[in-house]
């Protein structure tokens, strides 16, 4: 069994098996065929839909579907991840935040974020100038602004750690 939230909503319970779909104890027929396109043809009871998978993030166990037009984001928790949460092993919490680095050589223009400041992930923390371009830096999650180890006006080289987060 799968928890499975969409669109941050409340988790429903999934099981998939052969030809049969249980959500919230709830059983009905499914199919899923790949198209060449590919795109997914889903049969869910009586009804036919036509899916995209847009974005996968294995890591953070989240994909975006796209289902006749509409836009999903989903949340998949596995029976391990079940069982850890249970436990109090929440592998989510372990995980460490990343440093934001330069992808390219540029020149700080703004700094957005404060030392200690807590974030949320897509929050903006700072602009590059790169190549005649202004860049946005958002936060990639959750997390707490650890160190800033640059100032406005400072032109950095491919690589360099901009701003550590905890």
């Amino acid at each position: 069994m799968y928890k499975v939230k969409i669109n941050g909503q409340d988790a429903v319970a999934v099981s998939l098996s052969e030809g049969q779909a249980t959500i919230d104890e709830q059983q009905t027929p499914w199919d899923i065929c790949p198209l060449p396109d590919g795109r997914l043809s889903i049969l869910m009871g009586a009804k036919s839909y036509n899916a995209y998978l847009v974005a996968v993030d294995k890591q953070k166990k989240e994909l975006t579907l796209r289902v006749n037009g509409a836009e999903y984001q989903l949340t998949v928790q596995e029976p391990i991840d079940l069982l850890l949460q249970k436990m109090g092993m929440n592998m989510n919490l372990a995980k460490k935040a990343e440093a934001i680095k330069a992808p390219m050589p540029g020149l700080v223009l703004t700094i957005m974020a404060k030392e200690g400041q807590a974030l949320k992930k897509g929050d903006p923390v700072l602009i590059l100038e790169a190549m005649k371009m202004e860049n946005v830096f958002k936060a990639p999650e959750d997390a707490v602004v650890k160190s800033i180890k640059i100032k406005a006006g400072q032109a950095v080289e491919k690589g360099a750690v901009l701003i550590e987060l905890a």
